[in-house]
């Protein structure tokens, strides 16, 4: 089974528009792999530290980013820095391994 990363953008986002952006990328990821079973790996921090930092939240991501299969990048993935970040780590460190890396509307 492939574990699923999702890398989206939450600032300013409900839980509930969180949870139904992630529903619809792993429609697609599963989509686009042929897949009925993936395992998505828990990237939404709910119960982070009350004064976690951005930095807190990116290293938390590049630890579990490690652990993927595929990855997947919601819409708008390049507006926003952890994201970009993301992105790029999974190119540099991550797409000569194997690991498939999907976008939003592929």
């Amino acid at each position: 089974m492939k574990k699923l990363f999702i890398s989206q953008p939450m600032r300013d986002k409900t839980d509930e528009q969180i949870e139904a952006e992630r529903n619809a990328a792993i429609k697609s990821a599963k989509d686009a792999l042929g897949e009925t079973q993936i395992e998505v790996i828990d990237s939404f921090f709910k119960n982070a530290p009350h004064d976690a930092k951005p930095l807190w939240f990116l290293g938390k991501s590049f630890e579990l980013l490690s652990t993927a299969d595929v990855v997947y990048f919601c819409k708008d993935w390049e507006k926003y820095r952890g994201c970009k970040m993301e992105h790029e780590a999974a190119k540099q460190y991550l797409e000569d391994t194997g690991v498939r890396i999907l976008h939003y509307n592929d």
